[in-house]
């Protein structure tokens, strides 16, 4: 049976396509569709692609080299079958019809359903509908991959393909709605997330601690990064393509994008350079990774404040976030969780901080779609309070959400590979390739 399941599967998927072919055409009297804006988020939705790639060579340079293929397949195959969840209901449930603010009606757009003609999304009216499904896709795809860092070097790859197709529908998906759909219960609140800090990197950083606690030890931890190289490349690929990330979030090519690319630009250059004066501080040599790390914190904080913020607090959120992040490795290195690429202090924590300071320092004069108000360091309460009761909320529901899906899934596959596998490395066990 578990030899034609993916026959199975591919038949099923072949049905759907011939059964639903979504060729009926929507027309919209007065549509707004700008050929501008339409141009630069196409170009976003590549560069948002880009970073799944680019994530996969930043964790395949840090893990031993019997595992840089499998850890770098674990970010590509996401491009694959996020992608034709996606395209069959995953768009709906998190943008479709909504269901008390919870999650969206799968039959919304099933089977891409209304995608052809000058259809576009609600608070997207510029570009066209079709596109701003694809645009979201991409942060559906690189959501799951960056939780593969935590498990590193000893999960059995159909056990990890099990999970995330749970993981997208259960954990992401809800809370895409939650945050970016107009009738979303933390849209409604007033929660603010410009391109994903609690979306993507809340949930990713606790479903990675989930992982870590739940597959427990390696049973060799340690090693060396097999290829600082590959790790520089995955930073610059994940730089390049966060510019697509945080200002395609504008949903246009105006003033506003140019605010996102800007604050993501300089907090990621603050964040790196914070590590590495870190490193300096605690008596180490300033090294290639800690700066690459660095970077990747400050664009995960920056994240959701990008488009709320001025340029100088954007500074102060990659500093931040640099420090704390760095400080809750350190941490967790004294402790017996085995998050193999510390997901959980960089995504999670860094995804927090920002998530937080957004709170503190969001202003309406940056974004007047704020309209929940000021942060913290203007004088005003209600903004930071609203984000302070989100991040707990989200907190516990993406960590104990993750904890049951691993529960679940190791029951229709067991999740770890034999300490046999693992002394062989994935890459062989699992793939049967090798560098």
């Amino acid at each position: 049976m578990k030899k034609i399941l993916p026959l199975i599967i591919l038949a099923l998927i072949i049905v759907l396509a011939l059964v639903f072919p979504s060729i009926e055409t929507v027309t919209v009297a007065d549509s707004k569709i700008d050929s501008g804006d339409t141009a630069w988020l196409l170009t976003a939705t590549a560069l948002v692609l880009l970073m799944t790639p680019g994530l996969a060579f930043f964790y395949g340079g840090m893990v031993s080299k019997k595992n840089v293929l499998s850890t770098m397949m674990q970010s590509f195959v996401c491009m694959g079958v996020i992608t034709v969840i996606w395209v069959i209901f995953g768009f709906s449930l998190a943008f479709g019809d909504s269901f008390h603010g919870i999650i969206g009606n799968p039959a919304t757009f099933f089977m891409m359903k209304g995608m052809l003609g000058n259809a576009t999304w609600k608070l997207a009216p510029t570009i066209p509908l079709v596109l701003f499904a694809m645009f979201q896709l991409k942060f559906a795809v690189i959501t799951p991959a960056l939780i593969t860092g935590a498990f590193a070097e000893r999960i059995r790859f159909t056990s990890y393909l099990i999970f995330i197709c749970l993981f997208i529908v259960i954990i992401y998906a809800p809370l895409a709605h939650s945050a970016w759909h107009p009738d979303g219960l933390m849209f409604k609140a007033g929660v603010l997330d410009f391109a994903g800090g609690t979306v993507v990197h809340m949930s990713a950083g606790w479903a990675a601690l989930a992982s870590a606690l739940y597959l427990k030890q390696r049973n060799d931890k340690a090693h060396s990064p097999a290829r600082i190289s590959y790790i520089l490349l995955g930073t610059g690929l994940l730089w390049f393509g966060w510019f697509g990330f945080n200002a395609g979030s504008a949903l246009g090519s105006g003033t506003l994008a140019a605010t996102a690319l800007a604050t993501t630009t300089t907090a990621s250059a603050a964040a790196a350079m914070a590590w590495i004066f870190f490193e300096m501080i605690r008596g180490h040599k300033p090294t290639v990774m800690g700066a690459c790390i660095g970077a990747v914190v400050g664009l995960v904080a920056i994240t959701p404040a990008a488009g709320f913020v001025s340029i100088p607090h954007s500074l102060v959120i990659g500093i931040v976030a640099s420090v704390v992040s760095s400080l809750v490795v350190l941490w967790r290195s004294k402790t017996s969780i085995d998050d193999t690429l510390d997901v959980f202090p960089c995504h999670g924590v860094g995804g927090m901080v920002g998530m937080l300071l957004t709170g503190v320092f969001a202003h309406q004069n940056v974004n007047s779609g704020n309209t929940t108000g000021n942060g913290l360091f203007f004088g005003e309460t209600h903004l930071f309070f609203t984000h302070t009761v989100a991040l707990v909320a989200v907190s516990a529901f993406a960590f104990f959400g993750s904890l049951l899906l691993l529960k679940v899934t190791d029951l229709i596959s067991p999740l770890r590979v034999s300490a046999e596998e693992e002394i062989a490395g994935l890459d062989i066990s699992q793939h049967g390739e090798e560098l």
